[in-house]
């Protein structure tokens, strides 16, 4: 089972904390968070998306000015 906490500084959502239990649950938990904000960084036009990896199972997916627009980055913290 996975659980997502939305943090929105705008009207739009922006980011993506995600936590998952399971392996199986990763690609289509993160496939989903990235889709979701491609539709925010068309709206927005000037930025791309960040997916940052800080342990096994959590993840931030964010709308990020220092990634070109029409990009998708790549993290891993720990």
């Amino acid at each position: 089972m996975s659980s997502a906490t939305i943090e929105s500084r705008t009207p739009a959502v922006r980011s993506f904390h995600l936590t998952f239990s399971s392996a199986e649950e990763v690609h289509r938990g993160l496939e989903n968070a990235v889709k979701a904000l491609i539709e925010a960084a068309v709206e927005d036009g000037t930025c791309g998306i960040r997916v940052t990896r800080h342990e096994a199972g959590t993840y931030t997916v964010t709308l990020d000015e220092t990634v070109p627009f029409g990009e998708t980055y790549e993290d891993v913290t720990a």
